[in-house]
């Protein structure tokens, strides 16, 4: 995170060191980026190819990175909708493609979304240092390439939290951005935010039904949020309108309402609650699984979701993040669906 006009909170921008290309990104997500990277929807991707220009075969997404490995790049380019094509030509997808693979032998799968009729695949090298994403339309036709060098931060990866904390929810929910790389975690690049969680709810892969631009269709929006653990309540924002039309931020209040619970010396920090919904005053003393508010759409925040970290300082912009130690021996990571129940 960066304060002033370039603040970066957590997000849904996919940033990169090297990127192939970036078509438009069509899913609607949780997210609280304060570059104004707002999401935004392809409402004119076609399928420009069925079978590709040199087989009677069509390349699926999981065929996307040995095709990249085997130099298929005709192939892979033969599946782009059309903006990404206007985005990116065939020769520079060659070039990008042989400079990223030199030295990689496979690549393993390391998460699935498929959300609101897009499914969104990341793969990690066998060194384990660089990364593929690919996002794909209900026809598998390739929306957004990217590639990245995968950075890691072992010292502080493997220093978890001196105390244990429960998930900050009831029932089930989708860890959107979660895990110890940039690819699966947007938070991870800044030291302020890299052990940072976005939280969403999803039934039959979308996260809402009805109108996407009303936060009253989102699954997640106004359900019950808990104190992960016992602590004191440090400061709280309540009085922050919640975003709508969905997918408009507010970048000056990137964190929207919130609470932050003392720990002991660790501090969660619950972010995006529904205006109002706060259940708590600085001064209160809470236990492990008390309501602290409502999920909102508050903040720099372009879906209905929570934004969960722990943090050694109350101050989220100066404080650093600290690896949580889940209760249960869990370890959420982006694609999966967790429940309080285990």
């Amino acid at each position: 995170m960066k304060k002033g006009a370039t603040n970066y909170i957590y997000g849904t921008a996919m940033t990169a060191k090297t990127a192939l290309a970036a078509g438009s990104l069509a899913l609607l997500l949780a997210a609280c980026s304060g570059e104004n990277s707002a999401v935004t929807t392809n409402t004119g991707a076609v399928q420009t190819m069925s079978p590709t220009e040199t087989t009677n075969q069509l390349l699926m997404p999981d065929d996307l990175p040995k095709a990249l490995l085997d130099g298929k790049y005709k192939e892979i380019y033969a599946r782009f909708n059309q903006p990404l094509r206007d985005a990116v030509s065939e020769a520079d997808l060659e070039k990008t493609g042989e400079e990223f693979t030199n030295g990689i032998h496979t690549f393993e799968k390391s998460s699935t979304i498929q959300l609101n009729g897009y499914d969104r695949r990341i793969w990690v090298s066998d060194e384990g240092n660089k990364g593929l994403l690919g996002m794909f339309d209900s026809d598998g036709v390739i929306t957004s390439i990217q590639v990245q060098e995968l950075t890691s931060s072992p010292e502080t990866d493997s220093k978890l939290s001196k105390n244990k904390y429960a998930l900050p929810f009831e029932g089930e929910w989708f860890v959107f951005w979660g895990g110890e790389n940039v690819l699966v975690n947007y938070h991870y690049e800044l030291e302020i935010q890299r052990y940072a969680y976005d939280f969403i709810q999803t039934k039959d892969h979308f996260s809402y039904k009805g109108d996407p631009l009303k936060n009253e269709s989102y699954y997640a929006f106004g359900k019950e949020i808990i104190a992960p653990a016992d602590g004191i309540i440090i400061s709280v924002v309540n009085d922050i309108l919640d975003n709508a039309p969905v997918g408009v931020m507010n970048p000056n209040q990137p964190a929207g309402n919130n609470v932050v619970i003392d720990h002991g010396g660790e501090y969660s920090h619950l972010a995006h609650l529904k205006k109002g919904s706060a259940t708590v005053k600085p001064g209160d003393k809470v236990k492990k699984g008390d309501v602290i508010g409502l999920t909102g759409n508050s903040g720099n925040s372009s879906e209905p979701h929570l934004h969960f970290q722990l943090s050694d300082g109350p101050e989220l912009f100066t404080a650093r993040s600290i690896n949580v130690k889940w209760e249960n021996a869990m370890k959420p990571s982006q694609g999966e669906t967790i429940s309080s129940a285990n």
